[in-house]
């Protein structure tokens, strides 16, 4: 069975050891066509507390960690410029 993946963006980083990563879909819709955007927001394990707001990071399903968190950071692919 294959491994899921999904690359996304950090959007919350205040719970310890978790991360809120939004994965944007791109898919037509269904009667007129356009392009809409879907997010989806995932809960992601990030063990060493690494990510931050605005990094671009790939996400791995995993075994359920908690009540809401089914996902774990695979890496970070672009980290946010400081400011």
């Amino acid at each position: 069975m294959a491994v899921k993946e999904r690359v996304g963006l950090v959007v919350s980083d205040k719970m310890e050891k978790t991360v809120v990563v939004a994965v944007e879909n791109r898919v037509p819709h269904p009667k007129y066509n356009k392009i809409v955007v879907r997010t989806k927001r995932y809960k992601a394990h990030d063990e060493d507390n690494s990510c931050r707001v605005g990094d671009r990071v790939r996400i791995r399903e995993t075994r359920p960690l908690s009540r809401t968190k089914r996902w774990v950071i695979a890496d970070v692919l672009n980290r946010a410029s400081e400011i």
